[in-house]
């Protein structure tokens, strides 16, 4: 079963009396949240405290004397089990694993793990993990928060926190610290505060939030494909004041247009941003891809593998050459800027 994070609120506030409660996803954030709903859910029915079983792969006697321990309540033990990976486990060792949690009467089991991608998320041992783990309990894959999903994340904790913030806003505050759910939170949290729990305003936001690598980068990106050489340069010395390194700036320049490249093919066969997500294996929200879309609408497929070249020769020169990076990256800069130029 594959659900979003308000159907699974509702969901875990419905279920009641399972064995195992299962969930997956790329997205940690989710996981947790998850995972702390349905243990508090479970601390007020049983009066108990969760007993913590470390994985990837659970040591089996620990998982058994947590599990089978009598409770001084006469109610079933809870065990936690984080980030198990079925995937880590031999076939033996996941069988006997399943057939542990499935005879054990005595405990409830709450269970996580963090798909680190596509081919781990159709991986035939979390598949039948997750089969397994169903036929006694809840098991549910939690999806990633989508480009709409994610404004309405930013809205909705804002919100929580009595402040207001627009669509607007929201947007920006995305554009500007990222996809990382944690670091929304953190900065909705930040940036509540300082409106005195009144409004969030863009103005806020641009003198406030803090700005990732990959905003900054995908910023000068725009201007590149703008053709604002003076802005992108501006960018990309404000890049090197800020103490990044320029070969983390080169590979988040390599990441953007790699992004936008993959939607570029996809369009060309009437394909949109989310098949690219899921094709790919991207985690997390796909609004990355959703900002490629648009960066992608204005360039043609042999400007873009002029600019891949660029930057697979910057890569080149950044690990090999003498010359100062700095400059290595304004010249690469340059290049693509003409690149993206060319009609």
């Amino acid at each position: 079963m594959i659900v979003n994070e308000q159907k699974l609120h509702t969901l875990l506030n419905k279920q009641n009396d399972c064995a195992v409660y299962y969930f997956y996803s790329t997205e940690e954030y989710h996981l947790r949240k998850a995972s702390e709903q349905i243990l508090q859910k479970l601390t007020r029915q049983t009066g108990e405290e969760s007993t913590v079983v470390e994985g990837p792969v659970p040591n089996m006697e620990e998982v058994i004397l947590a599990a089978g321990t009598i409770s001084f309540f006469g109610t079933k033990r809870v065990v936690e089990l984080p980030f198990v990976q079925p995937s880590a486990f031999s076939d033996k060792e996941l069988k006997e694993f399943c057939e542990l949690i499935k005879s054990t009467e005595n405990a409830v089991f709450v269970i996580t793990t963090l798909v680190p991608d596509e081919k781990a998320r159709s991986g035939k041992r979390l598949q039948t993990f997750a089969k397994e783990m169903e036929q006694i309990g809840l098991s549910v894959e939690i999806a990633p928060l989508g480009s709409t999903e994610l404004v309405q994340f930013v809205v909705e904790k804002a919100n929580r926190l009595d402040t207001q913030i627009e669509m607007g806003p929201a947007k920006a505050l995305i554009e500007r610290c990222g996809t990382d759910l944690y670091l929304l939170e953190a900065e909705i949290q930040k940036l509540a505060a300082a409106s005195n729990y009144t409004t969030i305003t863009a103005q806020l936001i641009s003198e406030m939030a803090v700005r990732n690598v990959e905003a900054d980068v995908f910023d000068m990106v725009r201007l590149v494909q703008a053709g604002g050489k003076t802005q992108a340069f501006q960018r990309l010395e404000q890049l090197l004041q800020q103490q990044n390194e320029p070969i983390a700036i080169a590979a988040a320049l390599t990441g953007s247009y790699v992004d936008i490249y993959r939607v570029k093919l996809a369009q060309t066969v009437r394909k949109n941003y989310t098949h690219v997500h899921k094709d790919f294996g991207y985690k997390g929200s796909d609004w990355r891809l959703k900002k490629s879309s648009e960066a992608a609408a204005r360039l043609k497929l042999e400007q873009l593998e002029e600019i891949l070249n660029i930057l697979t020769e910057l890569d080149t020169q950044l690990k090999s050459t003498p010359t100062d990076k700095g400059i290595l990256l304004q010249a690469a800069l340059a290049s693509m800027i003409q690149a993206g130029g060319k009609r």
